[in-house]
């Protein structure tokens, strides 16, 4: 399956620059895994540019009013979307001010990584070490604990 993160704006900040290219160097080896970047912007604007990039595939929108999920429990949702021959999961992390309804309402999971609300330049880290980690279990090797 292929892993598109389509994010709001680039990462500024220092430690979100850095943590962003060590998970990206390390998910290189586990197959395809693309990051790509949209014009920051309203709420609105912003999330009609990842409904857009995100069509046909499962649509995953990072929202802290989603649903929890342990790392386990999303190793078997995208092993059950793998199952069902799905070609591509399209995450999705908004701008500031977050997602419209709408967007909300068409996704496949809103997924939530913490009740709280993230910064998304740490939300994105913390999205690619999750996916890395993941990787990881599908292969059977030793960094998931």
């Amino acid at each position: 399956m292929k892993h598109t993160i389509l994010v709001a704006g680039k990462p500024a900040l220092k430690y979100a620059k850095d943590g962003v290219a060590e998970y990206q160097k390390r998910l290189t080896r586990y197959g395809s895994y693309e990051l790509k970047h949209v014009k920051d912007g309203s709420s609105e604007d912003v999330s009609t540019r990842l409904h857009d990039g995100s069509a046909n595939s499962i649509r995953i929108v990072m929202d802290e009013r989603g649903e929890q999920l342990t790392t386990e429990q999303l190793f078997k949702k995208i092993n059950q979307w793998e199952m069902r021959g799905e070609k591509r999961a399209t995450y999705l992390i908004g701008a500031s001010d977050g997602h419209t309804q709408e967007l909300r309402d068409q996704a496949d999971l809103v997924w939530a990584l913490s009740p709280l609300t993230l910064q998304h330049e740490l939300a994105l880290v913390v999205l690619l070490e999750q996916l890395y980690r993941i990787a990881t279990m599908q292969r059977g090797e030793p960094y998931h604990r």
